[in-house]
């Protein structure tokens, strides 16, 4: 395995009571004209900076925040608990709630560093999960919320069927090993195609960089404790990624909660030609364009 060492970022440290979270920033390019405060949110199986600062040669762009950031956008992400360099010494599952406990820590973190006011928002899995639910909670901090590979009551997603079999064994333990083959069957379950093999292996490499197990909570919770979010106390404008192949997402689950949500500046998004991990994709220029035209889409100036 090639151990991956991160660069070009800041390193940041905050508390939640005596826990210790990690933050890395990639600050916005001072060439271009500001464009707003960008806090990524990563998922059940790998911490922050594999999933949104990746590097894999010959593909340009592989690092989500390296792009938002020639953009204009400051960027930041976070490790929750039990992930990457944040603590793990704590003897809990570290579920959603907890992760959303994290994001009102980190969140409180930046808008203290930064001085703005409030946060665009980007969760993928189960930390879409976490970033609604830390919306709910804090809907002052958030201005506009992207929710990929998200999923509701878990109706129609076939990966969570699946992963319900080993329900008994994530409520057995607060960690469960990874490796290079779990990594690579995040891909292969849905469609393999949709990623290219070095992209695979460099996410590996990052995501065993810093951990070999990951907490059982997520999966517990999507497994059997849907739905967490109330689509009615999001009040954040808001859009819905949805991969054309992507087996937690079940796509009448997702157009029914994004039937509720309350507020009209919404919007859904299903990508062609890719499966669960967007940033990982061959498809991912795509979605980075999505997230851009929907972060820089001027606000209504009327309601009605």
């Amino acid at each position: 395995m090639n151990k991956i060492q991160w660069a070009g970022g800041v390193e940041h440290w905050t508390k939640k009571g005596d826990i210790h979270l990690f933050l890395w920033e990639k600050p916005a390019s001072p060439k271009v004209p500001p464009a707003g405060t960008l806090f990524f949110v990563h998922g059940s199986s790998m911490a922050s900076q594999p999933t949104f600062d990746l590097h894999v040669p010959g593909r340009p762009h592989s690092s989500v925040m390296d792009w938002f950031a020639e953009r204009g956008f400051n960027t930041w992400c976070m490790d929750n608990e039990g992930y990457g360099r944040s603590d793990k010494h704590r003897a809990i599952n570290c579920d959603i709630s907890n992760g959303a406990d994290d994001l009102a820590a980190g969140s409180e973190y930046i808008l203290k560093k930064t001085g703005v006011k409030n946060l665009l928002v980007y969760g993928i899995s189960s930390g879409a999960l976490k970033a609604a639910l830390f919306t709910e909670r804090h809907p002052e901090r958030v201005s506009k919320l992207a929710l990929d590979a998200f999923v509701w009551t878990g109706e129609g997603s076939p990966t969570l069927a699946e992963r319900k079999k080993k329900l008994p064994e994530f409520l057995a333990k607060n960690r469960r090993p990874i490796d290079r083959a779990f990594v690579h069957s995040v891909f292969n379950r849905d469609h393999p195609e949709t990623t290219d093999e070095a992209t695979k292996d460099a996410f590996a490499d990052a995501i065993l960089t810093l951990d070999d197990s990951m907490p059982t909570g997520t999966y517990v919770d999507m497994c059997s404790k849907l739905p967490l979010i109330d689509p009615l106390k999001i009040a954040a404008s808001t859009l819905i990624l949805r991969g054309e192949y992507d087996g937690i997402a079940g796509l009448d689950d997702l157009i029914n909660f994004y039937r509720l949500l309350p507020n009209m500046n919404k919007q859904f998004n299903v990508m062609a030609g890719i499966s669960h991990a967007s940033f990982q994709q061959k498809n991912y220029m795509m979605v980075y364009q999505i997230l851009h035209s929907f972060f820089t889409m001027p606000e209504p100036t009327y309601r009605g």
